[in-house]
Formats: structure tokens, sequence, C-alpha cells
């Protein structure tokens, strides 16, 4: 204390932070440091006060070692450790309950909460503490079922909270409220909503989570150099919206939560009469789209847009699906009152009026979600696996045009999905894949590039393949039934009417029914070439000189006689399905599969250099005289 006592001396005032070693928390410590004039005590559950090497934390780390911050631990259960941490102080800054998201727990939860909250008020009192500002939530006013369109803090809590955290800081918010002008103490309270930024331990995590167990699919990674070149990497795949997408939400980023804290705190100390026992919404006064802001964390982290809706009602029969499979198997990979509440966050409206914040405590924000691109940005579409050596280092990773998201997502790069499949690549080379399956439309159908015209056709095959394989008619019967088909809706097609049902019908024009001469052209060239190429082929087989090619064409013949009279219907299905997955799969993770196949390739070399080292004599002389000869034919 005696380093305590010397800064008080100076003018600095004493305040605690209460849940300090969380992201919100160690926001607020660095901003009071920052500020100078004050001496800060971080005090939470954990033993320790964990320390990276980001400039964030090597501030807080010199403001521990000077003595102008300490860290104490701390169980809200427990009072005396909470007067041990806030003896002395003017202001007491309650961050957070260090509490599990995934528990059930009630009663641990309640104690935790409730009970912590009423340790820490009592506590306030015996130490004569001026100020205490309580980090609640938006969450407090939300029943899980109704939107919430520019709500102010005239609305009451609701009588029954569906989500069991924000039903208990709901009594933890009222009863600090409820102390204010109590024994000297003046209170307030701050309602962000759906708060994130670098460190998030709740929703950026979970929301990675989700995408990493098959609700998102991977699909690019967004590097921002130099402000006139914006470079996309990756392909297309699929991901899930719940309902219409259009539900709007108010964001909260982690510095402006500090920031409106310390307002609160200048607020109480000046304007006490309009601030004291009052609760204010804090956002970025920025609504936006619900799932407009999880696409951009998404894509910058390496996963798709969403872009699939799905029926809030179907959403809720998965879930309760989801519980019930849980419950049985006991797994918990994915909490389901986590899955919920995100659930519920995900398919409502809710957006907050800021008014009085700003008014009252003087709030506004200090990072926006917005940033403004350049005027022009040349967008680059590259391979999935490549790295851009023409970049300066000054350059960093900044996936979408967002300020708040686009920190967070920095701060989360170490978690972004094919981080780590970088290689050297050049920015104008075919993937491996496209390669061989030629770089054209066929290349593009089969590799995802464009997801509706590839499930479309991946439908139509599916369908062709059921109507001449499955549906018990001959060939011929279901060739001549589908050119029946198509010949009455072609017809029917002409004498539609320009308008039907108040839509417009567009007209087939002849030139979709002819074939250019090029196409022609080029058909004919390459039945040709295949046509000489099997002649030579005949030809060197009628002449006996090249044996491996007898063998190679007599085993081919087998397996294809094998097929066709064996197995040709489920032949051709698995080489359907194979043809539109093998090919992306392995687009993503050709680094992966190539080395699994050279591994096993030399193991195959090595394996056959010691069968050859190990014959015997009399077939060791064979094979050699053998390949002598072929030495003597090429010379």
């Amino acid at each position: 204390m005696a380093v305590d006592d010397r800064l008080t001396e100076s003018n600095h005032k004493t305040c605690a932070v209460l849940g300090g070693s969380g992201f919100v928390g160690r926001s607020l410590a660095l901003r009071l440091l920052k500020q100078g004039n004050w001496i800060v005590r971080i005090a939470d559950s954990p033993q320790s006060f964990e320390l990276d090497h980001s400039h964030r934390d090597s501030v807080l780390a010199q403001a521990l070692a000077s003595g102008r911050a300490s860290y104490s631990s701390v169980h809200l259960r427990d009072k005396r450790q909470i007067v041990q941490v806030i003896e002395g102080c003017s202001v007491v800054f309650f961050m957070d309950h260090d509490v599990d998201l995934n528990t059930n727990d009630f009663y641990s939860c309640y104690m935790l909460i409730v009970q912590g909250t009423k340790n820490l008020i009592n506590a306030c009192w015996d130490c004569r503490v001026k100020r205490l500002i309580y980090n609640s939530s938006a969450d407090v006013i939300f029943d899980g079922l109704h939107d919430m369109h520019d709500e102010d803090e005239s609305l009451s809590c609701p009588w029954k909270i569906e989500n069991m955290l924000s039903d208990l800081k709901a009594q933890a918010e009222a009863m600090i409220l409820g102390a204010n002008d109590i024994d000297g103490l003046s209170t307030c309270a701050l309602r962000p909503s759906n708060v994130f930024g670098p460190g998030d331990s709740e929703l950026v995590p979970f929301i990675l989570k989700l995408a990493k167990s098959g609700w998102a699919k991977y699909l690019k990674s967004t590097i921002m150099g130099p402000p006139e070149l914006v470079v996309i990497i990756g392909n297309v795949s699929f991901q899930f919206i719940i309902g219409t997408g259009n539900n709007l939400s108010d964001f909260t980023y982690s510095e402006n939560v500090a920031h409106a804290h310390i307002c609160a705190e200048e607020a109480l100390d000046f304007r006490k009469v309009s601030v004291a026992g009052k609760a204010f919404f804090v956002t970025n006064f920025e609504p936006m789209k619900f799932w407009e802001f999880i696409s951009l964390l998404l894509e910058g982290l390496g996963y798709q847009r969403p872009s699939i809706k799905l029926p809030v009602k179907m959403v809720e029969y998965i879930l309760l699906l989801v519980k019930r499979t849980q419950e049985s198997l006991g797994t918990t990979y994915l909490s389901y009152p986590l899955l919920v509440h995100f659930f519920r966050l995900a398919s409502h409206n809710r957006t907050f009026n800021c008014t009085a914040a700003k008014k009252d405590i003087g709030y506004s924000p200090v990072v926006s979600l917005q940033w403004s691109p350049p005027a022009k940005l040349a967008r680059i579409c590259l391979p999935l696996s490549t790295q851009l050596p023409f970049l300066p280092s000054r350059y960093t990773l900044r996936p979408g045009c967002e300020e708040g998201i686009t920190l967070t997502i920095e701060a989360f790069s170490h978690l972004a999905r094919g981080s780590s499949l970088l290689k050297d690549y050049d920015s104008t080379e075919q993937s491996k894949a496209e390669k061989l399956l030629g770089g054209g439309k066929v290349a593009d159908i089969l590799l995802w590039r464009d997801e509706a015209t590839s499930f479309t056709y991946f439908v139509v095959l599916v369908m062709l393949f059921y109507w001449f394989f499955l549906s018990g008619r001959t060939f011929t019967s279901s060739a001549a039934t589908l050119l029946l088909l198509s010949t009455v809706l072609i017809y029917g097609y002409g004498f539609l009417p320009s308008k039907l049902f108040g839509f417009p019908i567009q007209r087939m024009s002849l030139s979709s029914f002819k074939i250019s001469e090029e196409v022609v052209r080029d058909s004919v060239a390459t039945a040709v070439y295949l046509w000489n190429k099997g002649f030579q082929n005949i030809k060197i087989l009628a002449q006996g000189n090249d044996w491996s090619m007898f063998f190679k064409v007599a085993v081919f013949l087998y397996f294809l006689k094998l097929i066709l009279s064996e197995f040709l219907t489920t032949s051709i299905g698995i080489a359907l399905v194979f043809a539109f997955t093998a090919f992306f799969i392995y687009e993503q993770y050709e680094s992966e599969i190539d080395g699994v196949v050279g591994v096993l390739v030399d193991g195959l070399k090595e394996s056959m250099a010691f069968l050859t080292r190990n014959l015997p004599d009399s077939l060791y002389s064979v094979q050699h005289n053998r390949e002598s000869g072929r030495e003597k034919k090429l010379r």
C-alpha cells in the first residue's frame, strides 16, 4: 500500500475494476491507466492475471510493475475478500460475473450473481465507496419472444426472461440501482448490447465454434493491403441464415463499453441527480442486420457469408432435436442454452435508443463499426492457398470494411480457418484440381464456383440418373419418354402469354437451339483425335511389341466388362457423387492430400526397391537382361 499512498498524495484517484481479467474489464483498466490520474486495482476470480505480448498487455504489465495497477484474486461469495480490494477506493466498476455460460446450475449461478452482488453492495457501504457502476446488459429487458425496436430506458424488465443468466443479471442490476443514495453510495448501470472485440470469450468464439461444427463452411479470407487493393482468396460453399435475415440488432465494441464506464463515473461525480440510480443503454449508434455482422466476422475468418435461409420454426425443431440428442448421448460440444440464446438473438429485432446515455453521461462511441473504403478498389480473385509476397509488411490482415469488426478479426486471425495453409503461389496459376478438369465450364461446376449453378446441375444429373437407372424402365424406353416430354414442354412453352399471373415470361429465341460452328469443329476434331489415337494403340497391340500396353488394355477391358454386366448402376452413382465432391475437397486440402499421396508413393517405391534387391539370382538375371534389351532398342 506504500506505492498507493505516494500516488494518492499526488492527486491520483483509486478505483477497483471487479471482473478486470475479462476483455471488457481489461479495456477499462487500460483506458483508466492511459488517463494518468488513476490507481487501478484489478480483481477477478483467477489466481493470476494472464498477460500476452500484445501492446495492450505490455502497458498493463508496466503499470503492474510500477504500482499504478495491482491484481487480486477475489471471489464474490466472500465479502471479506471484496472489502480487502475496494477499501480506500472512491469508485468501483463492477464489470462481469465469472460465470460459465455453458452451465445449467441455477444454485451456483444465483449464489455468484445475486448473492455476490449483495456482498459487493454491502462491502461498498462498509468501505464508504462513493460511486458504483455496474456493467449490465441489454438482455435484461429481452424476454426472448418479442422484437425490440428503438427501445429506451422507460421499458421495464419483463416478468419472465427465458435466459437464466439474463434473468439473474436483471436481479443484480435492480439491487445495484436500489442501493443508490444509501450511505453516500451513488450507483448506475450500463446496458451494452452484443458486446464484441479483441479478447472476446463469448460471442465471437461461439460463432467460430458453430462454424467449425459444420453450421458454416470454409470459404475465404480477405487481405487488405494498400488502400486501392482488395484480394479475395477462396471458393464458394454453403451456410445458413435463421429467418429472413433482415432483423436489425445493435452491437457495442468493447472499447466503447470501457469509454461509457468512464463517462458514467464522471457524470456521477458532476451530474449526480440526472444519472444516479438509473440504467443507460450503450451501443455503437449503428444498428445493422444481425446476419450482416455475423457474415463479416465469418467471412474475415475464413468462412462463407450466409446465403441459405431457414424458417424459424424449422430451427426451433432442430434445436429441440439437438437437446434430445445431447441428453441421450451425453455430449455437450455445443451448449444447448447458448444455442437457444444465439437463436433468439439471431431471429429477433433488437435495437435500442441511446439518447439518454448521450445526453446524461455524455457518451458517444470512440470506435465505430463502419469504415469507409477508398472510392476505387481493385478486387482480385485468387485460389485458396495463396501467399502475397508483394504486400509490404506494414499491411495487415484486414477482412471486410468495418473498423470495430476489422480490429476484432485481426485479434482472432490466429483462429482463422485455413490460416496455416498459406503457401507460395503464383497469383495467375490455376489450382491442380482446376488443371485436371481443364479449367473450363466443367471445372467451374465441379469446383462449385457458383453454388446455385453447381447445385442445379447436380440435382438435374441425379434426376436423370434416377430416370434412366432406378425407375425400372429400359434405357430405350426412358430415353424415348424423356424426348417426348421435352418436346411437349418446348411446344407448350411457345403458346404461353408474355405475362402469367403478373410475372413476365421470357421467350426462348431460336438461337438457343443452334450449335456454333466452333463447337462443331472442336467436337469433330476431338472425335478424330480419339479415333486416330485408338487406331494407333490397336496397331501397336497387333504388332505385339508392347506387352505393358497389352496388360493395361486387358485389365481395363476386364473391369469394364465387370462393371457393365454387374455394377453399372452402382458405378455411375458413385461416379456422380465423386465428381461433385472429390475435386472440391482436393482443391480445399490440396497440400494435405498431396502430402499423404507423396508418403504412400515413397513407401511403394521403397518396397519395390527392397523386393528387387532381394530377388533370387535367377529372376534377377532375367530382369537385368530384359532391361539391357530395352536400352539397346532405344539406342
